[in-house]
């Protein structure tokens, strides 16, 4: 169970923001800014789940991979544990690492296929010269039961197991150092459908076991409703709204979330949904962002305000936040 949120929060993102460098075309010398994410601000408390959803290309996977600085945020702050790792050396935030790990959306990519399994389950025990040999084996073979394979398994190689086994693998390598925070970048969706269910039970086991933290980014709103205590939608690099995940799904503000959960398919499609919502032309490119709010391009409730002035991020009611001028 997560703490209460008046307490210190294990994770703090402060203002977060990543831009990238590219060239405007194959042949052209000039190069264009790229924002992937911007002024991206939340509190992740121990224990708790906090969901990042949004469309494909929105800038889910940059803020994960900024958060474990396994990129350079342009500007803004990561406070773990209250020290801001933007500002550590690279010699400083080895000392963090072991608080912070991840699981990768492909378990066939993620895992070295010439190591055996449990090498490399025991790989981040030996990088962090933690445990002698003995202890080593010890400890990954727990591992091994924790996460619901066999001992038996750890001689295997990557190729001998299944997509939902190697994920399972995969969660055991971010275990090994006992962290406090696993950012988890689409975990489940390189996976049957039947099998993620077990990934996302094992998920929450092993929360309520050992009190991890999670960012869980995806783009499946079922999944996300199921593991989080918190939702954050995001929409071309910006997060618009944030809530408890029951009162987001049951009453959504923001026209983007409001679309986004129209777009969930229903179990009997002979029933209409009420008050729907549907997502209008393309995801605009991040090279020429649109003036004023991000989202008004596609919204159906646009006025003139919207075209010109960004809209702030408010409270909408306790525990709930938006950035929308209808506010």
């Amino acid at each position: 169970m997560y703490q209460d949120k008046s307490t210190k929060p294990l994770l703090e993102v402060i203002e977060l923001s990543k831009s990238f460098t590219v060239r405007k075309g194959i042949f052209s010398s000039l190069n264009s800014n790229v924002i992937a994410a911007k002024n991206i601000s939340f509190n992740i408390n121990h224990g708790e789940t906090l969901g990042l959803v949004g469309e494909s290309g929105c800038g889910k996977t940059t803020v994960g991979l900024s958060v474990l600085r396994l990129i350079e945020p342009s500007s803004g702050k990561v406070k773990l544990n209250g020290v801001d790792i933007t500002e550590l050396s690279s010699k400083e935030l080895r000392k963090h690492r072991r608080e912070m790990q991840m699981v990768y959306q492909d378990p066939y990519s993620s895992l070295n296929p010439r190591m055996r399994v449990g090498k490399i389950v025991e790989e981040p025990l030996t990088t962090f010269s933690v445990a002698n040999s003995k202890e080593k084996k010890d400890i990954v073979s727990t591992i091994f039961k924790r996460v619901g394979l066999q001992t038996e398994d750890m001689n295997k190689f990557p190729h001998e197991f299944s997509g939902g086994q190697r994920q399972r693998i995969g969660i055991g390598r971010a275990l090994a150092l006992k962290p406090s925070l696993i950012v988890c970048d689409e975990p489940v969706s390189a996976l049957d459908v039947s099998i993620q269910a077990q990934v996302i039970n094992l998920l929450i086991d092993l929360q309520e076991e050992l009190g991890l933290a999670y960012l869980f980014i995806s783009h499946d709103l079922a999944i996300v409703q199921h593991i989080s205590h918190r939702i954050a939608v995001m929409y071309l690099g910006q997060i618009v709204e944030m809530a408890d995940c029951n009162e987001l799904f049951m009453n959504p503000f923001h026209p983007y979330t409001k679309a986004l959960l129209s777009s969930v398919p229903l179990m009997n499609p002979k029933k209409k949904k009420k008050n729907q919502n549907l997502i209008m032309g393309d995801l605009p490119s991040p090279i020429n962002r649109p003036s004023g709010c991000c989202f008004h391009t596609r919204c159906n409730y646009v006025m003139k305000r919207c075209l010109e002035e960004p809209p702030t991020y408010q409270k909408i009611k306790k525990n709930h936040w938006a950035a929308c001028h209808l506010n």
